[in-house]
């Protein structure tokens, strides 16, 4: 049966049993996901790893709560609860989440022990000019071209009506983030990436390994934008073999 738990502030959900001395995983959804967007994950990894997802407002059970426009508000907000969890996870992001781990590493007093950045370009290629579109036809048309389960649900009209706004506040928190020069994180980085990601070229996202301690690595897929659904064995062992 599968378990959710809520922790924290409301921000944190766990949805399978781990071992006692499973290592933690610290998950950050993409653009338009929820905390379910790692259930496959999370069953995948179970019961050697424990993965806590994390649940941005305005979704499933924070849909009355208002999306957050600003990736450092967000992410400022998801620190300060991350000293609930006890000794800091590993951290796993996916598109904009991997920026949002990223934000959230970078003030930690105890960093996590590893960042793994999925499906994103790094920090220092972020691009200043609004890249996304905001009229909803647009986005629509934006999701469905990358992919990945909402673009598989979009053909219904309450699902999408449900959507455009979570998506619409996500659109501009990546648009508005602008990265701060700064010195490495104190921990590598692993970086997960596709050949044929239609939004993240993979010269930008192999660029996520200066921003990390040495000792991290690259791994290159085939998949598009959310090559982790095709993927996911091969992913799953890159995370154990990492972990503690």
């Amino acid at each position: 049966m599968t378990e959710s738990e809520t922790g924290g502030a409301g921000w944190f959900r766990r949805f399978h049993p781990a071992a006692p001395d499973a290592p933690p995983l610290l998950c950050f959804p993409h653009a338009g996901g929820s905390a379910n967007s790692y259930h496959r994950l999370s069953q995948g990894l179970s019961p050697r790893v424990q993965v806590i997802a994390v649940q941005y407002p305005g979704r499933q059970d924070r849909r009355r709560e208002p999306v957050l426009t600003d990736l450092a508000e967000l992410a400022g907000l998801i620190r300060r609860e991350v000293p609930a969890l006890g000794a800091t996870p590993a951290f796993f992001g996916h598109s904009m989440g991997a920026m949002v781990a990223f934000e959230v590493a970078r003030g930690l007093d105890a960093p996590p022990p590893v960042l793994f950045a999925s499906g994103r370009s790094a920090p220092s290629r972020s691009r200043p000019q609004c890249a996304h579109p905001m009229e909803d036809k647009a986005i629509l048309a934006d999701v469905e071209r990358l992919g990945g389960t909402n673009a598989r649900l979009l053909g219904s009209r309450a699902f999408a009506r449900m959507m455009l706004p979570v998506l619409r506040g996500d659109y501009q928190a990546i648009d508005t983030y602008r990265y701060l020069p700064g010195p490495p994180l104190p921990c590598p980085v692993v970086v997960l990436a596709s050949s044929d990601d239609p939004m993240t070229p993979l010269d930008d996202a192999l660029a996520w390994r200066a921003h990390g301690a040495a000792g991290g690595g690259s791994h290159v897929f085939t998949g598009g934008h959310f090559f982790l659904d095709a993927n996911e064995d091969r992913i799953t062992r890159i995370i154990r073999d990492r972990l503690p």
